[in-house]
């Protein structure tokens, strides 16, 4: 049986250390990083999932980011221990950590990711939102958590700090 709870302080070390044994060498010289690095996630999106013996299955990730100004979510990083890939623990976090962010008040969420995958969640490309280079803008995705509230939004992704 798996337990899905909120990422806590004493999670930290072992959650970065899923994420680089998930993703190749290097994750933290992507684009996204530079949107992150200095800020902290968002506390109540950030969720882990560990097995009956407390070991960690996955985890999921979220941080303030702005685009044009407005506020929103950048979902990621989100792993799955390579053992317990398979299982629909991804999807879960996913779909648990959105329903999450839309009873705390935010309106979008925007990734960079596969479209096939995230598509399953409601997410699609975003026409005029830039991540910084080096970004496939294919991959830019977005996902209202409010009706429309993706219109209009256009420009480049800036890091919270920036006003």
């Amino acid at each position: 049986m798996i337990r899905l709870g909120r990422e806590t302080a004493e999670d930290w070390w072992e959650v970065e250390a899923l994420f680089d044994l998930c993703f190749a060498p290097g994750r933290e010289a992507l684009s996204s990083y530079r949107l992150r690095d200095g800020i902290a996630p968002v506390a109540d999106l950030g969720l882990v999932a560990r097995d009956e013996e407390g070991n960690l299955a996955a985890a999921i990730r979220f941080w303030p980011v702005r685009v044009g100004g407005h506020a929103a979510l950048l979902l990621g990083p989100v792993a799955v221990h390579p053992t317990r890939q398979g299982e629909g623990l991804g999807g879960w976090l996913i779909a648990e950590s959105l329903e999450k962010a839309r009873k705390l008040g935010w309106k979008r969420v925007l990734l960079v990711g596969d479209a096939p995958y995230y598509g399953r969640f409601g997410f699609a490309r975003l026409e005029g939102v830039e991540m910084p280079p080096p970004t496939n803008p294919e991959r830019v995705l977005g996902l209202e958590l409010e009706p429309g509230a993706w219109a209009g939004v256009r420009g480049k992704v800036a890091r919270w700090d920036d006003t």
